[in-house]
């Protein structure tokens, strides 16, 4: 008996992979800058991973919705008769540059702020975090009691570094995710494949935002 995995699931596992990815091309551009042979540190992998699995979910429920009210293609009338083939449905213009708005106004704030208040909040959480080379000692780190301290986070502090960073990362969110929105509701018909196509530009954008993140 086949298991199928449903397809948001599906969509968090390639996130959780291209978040990883994204992390470690960060850090061998990091290392290439310094002149130094790549180690990487398995701490802000699993803290990229992490956010993948935590926020896709939501993106693609999200982006479910904005299909099923708003298609790309909205089905035509039936054929007046039962031999005669439907139409093949037409791009609706409308709905596209609603959905586009939606997505670059509503998702990227959503994801702009969310991004910052993880990754500085976790950063605050787990400021003595030590570089981790090993995979299982990073695992073990992540597991031992104590390891996050979400009580000692000036949450108030680390909403205003978000603030902060808004603008920046939005606008240069702006150089990317309008074209490729632009390609998966109008060229992409299904939201899962529309999720791939995006996560394949999120490598670019996730060891930008990497980077940033280390920063």
């Amino acid at each position: 008996m086949a298991f199928n995995i449903p397809p948001f699931m599906d969509a968090t596992l390639q996130a959780g992979f291209m978040g990883a990815l994204s992390n470690v091309l960060a850090q061998y551009i990091e290392s290439l800058k310094v002149g130094e042979e790549l180690e990487i540190d398995y701490i802000p992998v699993f803290r990229f991973v992490l956010f993948a699995v935590l926020t896709t979910p939501i993106n693609f429920f999200f982006q479910s919705w904005l299909e099923a009210t708003f298609p790309s293609r909205p089905a035509g009338p039936h054929p007046k008769k039962s031999d005669d083939k439907p139409k093949e449905p037409k791009l609706s213009v409308r709905n596209t540059i609603i959905k586009l708005v939606l997505d670059q106004t509503l998702s990227a704030t959503f994801n702009t702020l969310a991004f910052s208040m993880y990754t500085r909040g976790l950063q605050a959480a787990m400021h003595d975090a030590p570089k981790e080379t090993s995979i299982s000692n990073a695992i073990r780190f992540w597991n031992s009691p104590g390891s996050i301290k979400f009580d000692e986070v000036d949450w108030a502090g680390v909403w205003r570094v978000a603030c902060d960073e808004f603008w920046g990362i939005y606008v240069a969110g702006l150089k990317v995710w309008p074209a490729v929105a632009v390609v998966n509701f109008t060229v992409v018909k299904d939201v899962q494949t529309r999720n791939l196509v995006g996560g394949m530009a999120g490598i670019a954008w996730g060891t930008y935002m990497s980077m940033l993140a280390n920063a």
